[in-house]
């Protein structure tokens, strides 16, 4: 939603380029939707373009079918690099990239995966979407291919890929959801300082308000931006554990997400959202991303790859540049979380099951730490390989990677970390209850009902 949720961009010299409307981020593949056997009709139609055995010919030739989704650049472009300098190492192989906006490549996936078949390298954010996948029997276990390099990255995000122990793929980006803001648009408004509590933060709202300032944009049909306030809301009163134990139980009924549920309804109820918001996209030019690049909006709710996506998809493609801040998101009074548990996950990649061996010598290859200094230097992602971090120059970048260092807590993506069924009723639900068309009750009823299914 790593979400990239979630950044995303690539490419190579034989590339078989199919962009998509947008890009980015982090939203879940429904367990239906992968698992489901009707359409494998329209799948198997797609399966040339996965390969239908290991992807290794009679002469030792390798094609590694790479679908991502950081469809611009900058890391559209590194991508591109670092699969011609592999091929050009590597005589035989052949990379075929596919970029894909976001939704684009998880209805493709869908797609492919209904027929029992996956791309030999994909994006991926790990959790509960990924052990969907292996027991789909859809990927590689890595492990052993691994072992000697594997502890060159940083743990924080690596149990995600994770399933009983053993590696289906691996990050390459780690990072956190936080408040991306316009510090002209906060001046404005007579905001000297980000809000710390939620308190200030609803005042900052009113503040903003105003003084004629749009105070957040969110890409509501999306939905997957929707899921990160409450989200954080419930981290903030229960804790970590409140939202394990919901999950573990299947009790989501409990007073503490009903509070987290009521404080979100009161953040709506002051109507901080841009005209439309339930219509509108992350990923497009008049998308959530967009409003803050172009200054339309004070600051959105968003994970580590926010400043390059705001650039992107902004008229200048430069973003805000130095107007731009960040700050975690508040504490909530009373409540028994830490400013230091933070929620968010990064990017990365799974192996499908056909994957040819030198698929896995790719995926080493876009994990050394040249090529992560590359991604961090652009700005676009927070390495995960050990040494790499010296290339993080943006200062608010920084700030992310420290905090995300110096975590008490760390909660992956709801739509990710929970199975299918109940991440995507998590986004359905926050997102009915923005349109006022849900009650704080029936939005926990509704996501109770799906982990009882």
């Amino acid at each position: 939603m790593f979400r990239d949720h979630r950044s995303r961009r690539a490419g190579t010299p034989t590339a078989a380029f199919e962009l998509g409307k947008g890009q980015l981020m982090t939203t879940p593949i429904s367990r239906r939707s992968l698992l489901g056997l009707a359409g494998a009709t329209a799948g198997a139609a797609l399966l040339g373009a996965c390969g239908d055995d290991k992807g290794t010919d009679s002469g030792g030739n390798a094609t590694i079918e790479w679908w991502h989704i950081s469809n611009t650049d900058p890391m559209l472009g590194i991508w591109q690099q670092a699969a011609n300098d592999f091929m050009a190492k590597n005589p035989g192989v052949t990379i075929k990239i596919t970029p894909l906006a976001n939704e684009a490549f998880k209805s493709k996936l869908t797609t492919v995966t209904q027929s029992g078949n996956a791309p030999s390298l994909f994006s991926s954010w790990g959790g509960g979407v990924l052990a969907q996948q292996v027991d789909a029997g859809l990927l590689k276990d890595i492990s052993a291919d691994i072992s000697s390099w594997v502890g060159n990255l940083a743990p924080v995000s690596l149990k995600y890929y994770q399933v009983d122990g053993k590696y289906y793929g691996l990050p390459f980006d780690s990072g956190m959801v936080g408040f991306w803001y316009n510090k002209d648009l906060f001046a404005k408004a007579n905001i000297t300082n980000p809000p710390a509590t939620w308190t200030e933060f609803l005042d900052a709202v009113r503040n903003l308000k105003a003084a004629g300032v749009t105070p957040i944009a969110l890409g509501g049909k999306d939905k997957w931006p929707t899921h990160f306030y409450w989200s954080y809301l419930a981290l903030r009163i229960g804790g970590a554990e409140s939202l394990e134990a919901a999950m573990r139980d299947k009790n989501f009924e409990t007073p503490d997400l009903l509070t987290a549920t009521q404080k979100l309804k009161e953040l709506f109820d002051l109507q901080p959202f841009q005209k439309g918001f339930l219509a509108a996209t992350y990923d497009k030019p008049d998308g959530q991303a967009a409003l803050v690049g172009n200054g339309k909006a004070a600051m959105e709710l968003m994970g580590q790859f926010a400043p390059s996506n705001q650039a992107a998809f902004s008229q200048s493609k430069s973003g805000l540049g130095d107007k731009l801040g960040f700050f975690p998101f508040p504490s909530v009074e009373g409540g028994k979380g830490k400013v230091s548990d933070i929620f968010g996950g990064g990017n990365g990649f799974a192996v499908g099951k056909d994957a040819p061996p030198k698929t896995v010598e790719f995926l080493k290859y876009l994990l050394d730490v040249e090529v992560q200094r590359k991604g961090a230097a652009s700005g676009a992602i927070l390495p995960v390989t050990k040494g790499a971090e010296d290339a993080i120059k943006d200062p608010n970048q920084q700030v992310v990677a420290k905090t995300v260092n110096e975590s008490t807590a760390f909660q992956l993506y709801l739509d990710q970390a929970w199975e299918p069924k109940v991440g995507q009723q998590v986004n359905d639900s926050v997102t009915e209850l923005l349109a006022g068309k849900a009650t704080p009750d029936r939005v926990l009823k509704s996501i109770n009902n799906a982990a009882k299914r």
